[in-house]
């Protein structure tokens, strides 16, 4: 049996996860920086076509939020890649971000991805 918690598509005791896809036109790379309650994660390079997924258990903190800096040749963009209640009651649930040229969209997976974030100049 499954049970599902909150909302989107959280189950108990399921890891939660993180997929970042860059989706740029060829030849461009993603840089991604993020940290998880203001810790590093530390950085990862993503090449054309690329996906890196992160997976972990909330922690029993007030809020659990991963912030990211997305980086491509002389734009970035600050995104919140995460955010939920205590680690109690948030697990199993996936995000899918995807960087592409005009912006970074934003699923849960059961949904078609919208844009959510738009590119700034350095």
């Amino acid at each position: 049996m499954v049970l599902y918690v909150g909302l989107g598509n959280a189950q108990f005791g399921k890891k939660n996860s993180l997929h970042f896809k860059n989706s740029l036109s060829p030849g461009k790379d993603l840089s991604i920086y993020c940290t998880f309650n203001k810790e590093s994660l530390g950085n990862v390079d993503l090449n054309h076509g690329e996906t890196y997924v992160f997976s972990f258990h909330g922690k029993f903190d007030f809020k659990n939020k991963i912030d990211c800096n997305f980086r491509k040749e002389s734009f970035y963009a600050k995104i919140r890649a995460f955010e939920s209640g205590t680690g109690a009651f948030d697990h199993g649930k996936k995000n899918f971000w995807d960087a592409r040229e005009d912006g970074i969209y934003f699923t849960h997976g059961k949904k078609a991805p919208k844009l959510e974030y738009t590119w700034i100049a350095n």
